[in-house]
């Protein structure tokens, strides 16, 4: 009879994005594709709790212990795909990142993502699970753009955001806007929200008459862009990274 697969301990999803191998959800397809063993045993179900990765592999290469969670603060330029490679062969933020950090750094995941043409504070980290707590919106982080538009607006329109507004049938929550200053009929609008779905910004802004010229993301939780060059990352510090950790909400 073989043996039973251990049931303690947390599950390998879990303790592979922990790792940084992947996100959870990648680390459920990789072990449908049959990527991931333990002791030499392909693994057909995420469902399986270990202790620990000793004697787990992904695509046959052992899998070393998690790091501590490291955290990167990248200022992404316009004109980057925030994934790993893309079919039409545009430039991704890993170009821009090979020159950004330090030799040595961990596979990074980005936090969320910014559109190809949105600038500013684009998170990075080597923890699939903090990328995940991240990025949920129950867990309810603030996320800060800066917004130039083109059109008419008043105040007393932007303050309505703050009760939601439905557009095309997708329902968006609470977003706190700001007209900041004006030239003509060129506006500045600061907006913090933080459900953060696809295009969400820009949606919003376009659903009020507004032409978005510029978008660019200032803060994502207690993390700011502030002067940080575009093009370039900066670490920032463990100290910050785990007192931020015992802010979120456990999942």
């Amino acid at each position: 009879m073989p043996n039973p697969l251990p049931d303690t301990g947390d599950r390998i999803a879990k303790l592979l994005a922990r790792a940084g191998v992947a996100s959870r959800r990648e680390v459920e397809r990789m072990i449908a594709e049959g990527r991931v063993a333990l002791a030499g045993k392909v693994l057909d179900t995420p469902a399986v709790k270990l202790p620990n990765l000793k004697g787990v592999t992904v695509d046959g290469k052992p899998v070393a212990q998690a790091e501590p969670a490291r955290l990167f603060a990248f200022h992404k330029p316009s004109g980057l795909i925030t994934a790993e490679r893309d079919p039409r062969g545009r430039p991704t933020i890993y170009t821009a990142l090979r020159n950004a950090l330090p030799r040595g750094t961990p596979r990074l995941m980005p936090v969320g993502r910014l559109d190809f043409t949105t600038e500013g504070l684009l998170l990075l980290t080597n923890d699939g699970e903090l990328k995940r707590a991240m990025e949920l919106p129950s867990s309810g982080i603030p996320r800060t753009y800066r917004a130039r538009a083109f059109g008419d607006i008043a105040q007393a329109q932007l303050d309505d955001l703050m009760e939601g507004i439905e557009i095309d049938g997708v329902r968006y929550g609470r977003i706190e806007a700001d007209l900041e200053r004006s030239s003509g009929r060129n506006r500045w609008i600061v907006l913090t929200l933080t459900e953060g779905k696809n295009r969400e910004v820009r949606r919003v802004l376009e659903h009020l008459g507004l032409q978005v010229s510029r978008l660019l993301r200032t803060a994502y939780g207690p993390f700011q862009l502030a002067d940080l060059p575009r093009g370039q990352a900066v670490e920032i510090r463990q100290v910050d990274v785990e007192r931020f950790r015992k802010t979120l909400r456990p999942r």
